[in-house]
C-alpha cells in the first residue's frame, strides 16, 4: 500500500489593505480568511506587510519629507505585536474557518518605540500561532523602517498535511535563503509580495512569476505567490508628481498572484489587478516525483563540498554581565 500523500485546496487572498489602519485591515483579513474556509481551502496566504500596509511611499516621496516621516510614525503606531489583540482576532478567524493562515504583518518589537520587522505570521486551524518568519534583509525603502530579521525564523512548520514555509519578496531570489528552506523539506512555500513593485525593471506581475517559478523548480515545493493589489484611495495617496500616475494606474504593476507546482508550472492564475481569492487543488505526491528527478537539498547535492550554517542572531545590542538591585549596589 505504501505511504499516502494528500491532495488539498490552497488559496491566496489578493487584496489591498485598509492602508495604515491596523484594526480596519485586520477586520478585512478575517473576512478573507473565513471566505477561504468557505471555499474549502486548507491553507490561505496573504501579501507582504498586509497589516497595516507596506511602506510604499518611499517609492515616491523623499525619505525625510514631512509626509514620509508622518506615515512612518503611523506605520509604527499601527504595527502588530505578537501576541496581541490583532493576532488573537486572526487566530479566531483561522479557527472558525478551519484553515492554516500565513499573513504578512509589520511586526513591532514590544517595549520599543521604533523597531519594526517585516514578518509572516503562521497560524494553525486550531487558532494557535505556529511561529513567524522575519525578512532577513529589508529591501529598498523598507530599510528606513524595518530592521533585519532573525535567522532562527527561517524554517518550515509541520501541519496535518505536510510542512509549510515562507519567504518575503526578494528573499525568493536569495540562493542561501532558498537553500536553508529546501533543507527543511517544505511541501508548500508561501511567498508574500507587496502590492506594488519598483518603477524600473520588468513589470511587477512578470517579476513575481519569474521568481516564483524558479523557486518552485529549485525546491520542488508548491509555491503560493501572494501579491497585494491597490485601492483607488491608496493610489491617490501615493501620487507625488503627475508622472507617478502612469505607473500607479498601470495594471501590470500590481496583482498577478499565482499558484505554481513543483515542476515550475503555473496551475492557477495569474490574477489581474483585482481583489479576490485564487484557489487550486494540489497533490503533494508531485513533490516526491519532482525530487526523484532532482533534489538539491538531498541526494542531488554534495554536503561534503557545500555546507550552509544558519545563525539565529540576537534582538538585543546589550548583554548584561552584572546584576542590578535598584539601589546602585551590585549583587
Amino acid at each position: 500500500m505504501g505511504d499516502r500523500y494528500p491532495r488539498l485546496k490552497v488559496a491566496i487572498a489578493q487584496a489591498a489593505p485598509v492602508f495604515l489602519d491596523r484594526e480596519g485591515t485586520t477586520e478585512k483579513a478575517c473576512r478573507l480568511i473565513r471566505e477561504a474556509g468557505r471555499l474549502g481551502a486548507r491553507l490561505v496566504g496573504f501579501p507582504e506587510g498586509f497589516i497595516p500596509g507596506h511602506p510604499l511611499w518611499y517609492h515616491f516621496y523623499p525619505a525625510t519629507s514631512p509626509r514620509s516621516v508622518e506615515w512612518a510614525a503611523c506605520l509604527f503606531a499601527n504595527a502588530v505585536e505578537i501576541p496581541s489583540p490583532t493576532t488573537a482576532a486572526l487566530c479566531e478567524a483561522a479557527r472558525e474557518a478551519g484553515v492554516y493562515v500565513v499573513i504578512g504583518i509589520c511586526e513591532r518589537r514590544p517595549v520599543t518605540f521604533g523597531t519594526l520587522y517585516n514578518t509572516q505570521l503562521f497560524i494553525s486551524p486550531n487558532g494557535e500561532i505556529l511561529g513567524k518568519h522575519q525578512k532577513l534583509v529589508p529591501t529598498v525603502g523598507e530599510r528606513l523602517v524595518h530592521t533585519g530579521g532573525r535567522g532562527d525564523t527561517l524554517r518550515a512548520f509541520p501541519t496535518d498535511f505536510g510542512r509549510i514555509a515562507g519567504l518575503i519578496c526578494a528573499e525568493s531570489s536569495n540562493p542561501l535563503a532558498i537553500s536553508a528552506l529546501a533543507a527543511e523539506y517544505p511541501h508548500v512555500i508561501v511567498v508574500s509580495w507587496p502590492n506594488l513593485n519598483l518603477k524600473f525593471g520588468v513589470p511587477g506581475q512578470e517579476r513575481v512569476s519569474i521568481a516564483g517559478r524558479a523557486l518552485a523548480l529549485m525546491t520542488k515545493a508548491f509555491v503560493l505567490n501572494c501579491r497585494g493589489t491597490m485601492s483607488e484611495e491608496l493610489r491617490e495617496m501615493l501620487v507625488y508628481t503627475e508622472a507617478d500616475r502612469d505607473f500607479l494606474w498601470d495594471e501590470r504593476a500590481t496583482g498577478g498572484s499565482t499558484i505554481i507546482d513543483p515542476w515550475g508550472r503555473v496551475i492557477a492564475g495569474p490574477m489581474g489587478s483585482e481583489e479576490g481569492i485564487l484557489c487550486a487543488e494540489i497533490d503533494l505526491f508531485e513533490c516526491v516525483k519532482a525530487k526523484m528527478i532532482h533534489d538539491y537539498a538531498g541526494h542531488s547535492n554534495r554536503p561534503d563540498v557545500f555546507h550552509l550554517i544558519i545563525r539565529p542572531g540576537s534582538e538585543s545590542m546589550v548583554t548584561r554581565e552584572d546584576s542590578w538591585d535598584g539601589t546602585g549596589a551590585l549583587r
